[in-house]
């Protein structure tokens, strides 16, 4: 059995033509009837916006809405970037506590102050002075003193000791700058550098006496020497009977120290340009 198609085709299916695939009534008649003419095309509405829509349309031009399935269009959230429109607030998300709700925080806004103890000022507190850190140099306002570094032949010929004495010259001048005075030979496997280097005379020790100040005053302490600290005033002669160890010998200005072989120590107020 053939039918004809709305379209004057002759189709041996009874539900689509053959030939141009448009759907086929079931008021067609055979092949032996007039074929029929095709009907006028009517318009239906949209049930989702009520936009009129064409017959046999899959989708409404509209807004989208599925003449097939009945599916309604899904409409995706406003963006934040549309013009005229504000921020979507997000839910279930809290907003930082110096926002209101609802707001996007400034990226270009400072953060919050971090809250002062009770009782800081916010600034760091100075740490506490090194009781082990050297001292410095005497209080202003003081004499300056000198320490003038002698080969005294005299001493050398008293001690009577086997090594060479160097030969006589000017002694060596060195400036009390600090308020304490290490008075010795140097060692680098010890780490021990005297600001008053007798390193010369092998019988001074590596830490053989110190020199100490207030400023105004000047006292000497051996410290438990091989060959003892011997101290002198002016005008009197060599000393025969070392200072105690271990306590302090006030000096009175051009005390002579005798130290080691041939070492004399003259511990002074300083002249004009000398310290």
């Amino acid at each position: 059995m053939s039918v004809t198609c709305p379209a004057g085709h002759t189709s041996d299916s009874t539900d689509y033509c053959d030939v141009c695939g448009a759907p086929i009534g079931s008021s067609t008649g055979g092949s032996t009837g007039a074929a029929s003419a095709p009907p006028a095309p009517t318009l239906s509405t949209c049930p989702h916006c009520g936009s009129p829509a064409a017959q046999g349309a899959l989708f409404c031009e509209n807004c989208g809405y599925d003449f097939t399935t009945g599916a309604t269009p899904v409409t995706g959230p406003a963006s934040s970037l549309d013009l005229g429109t504000g921020a979507v607030p997000t839910v279930g998300v809290a907003a930082p506590p110096h926002t209101a709700p609802g707001s996007v925080p400034d990226p270009l806004e400072p953060p919050p102050a971090v809250a002062t103890p009770p009782g800081g000022d916010g600034a760091t507190s100075a740490p506490a002075p090194d009781p082990a850190a050297p001292l410095g140099p005497p209080p202003p306002g003081g004499d300056a003193w000198v320490a003038e570094l002698w080969v005294d032949p005299d001493w050398y010929a008293a001690q009577q000791a086997e090594d060479p004495m160097p030969s006589v010259g000017l002694p060596v001048l060195i400036p009390l700058r600090e308020r304490s005075v290490l008075v010795g030979r140097p060692s680098a496997s010890r780490n021990i550098r005297p600001q008053v280097d007798a390193g010369a005379d092998s019988g001074v020790s590596r830490r053989h006496c110190q020199l100490n100040t207030d400023g105004h005053r000047w006292w000497v302490e051996d410290l438990q020497s091989s060959n003892g600290t011997f101290v002198a005033r002016v005008g009197e002669p060599l000393p025969d009977d070392p200072i105690p160890a271990g306590q302090r010998h006030e000096l009175q200005d051009g005390d002579r120290l005798y130290l080691g072989s041939w070492t004399r120590l003259v511990v002074r107020k300083a002249l004009p340009g000398e310290a």
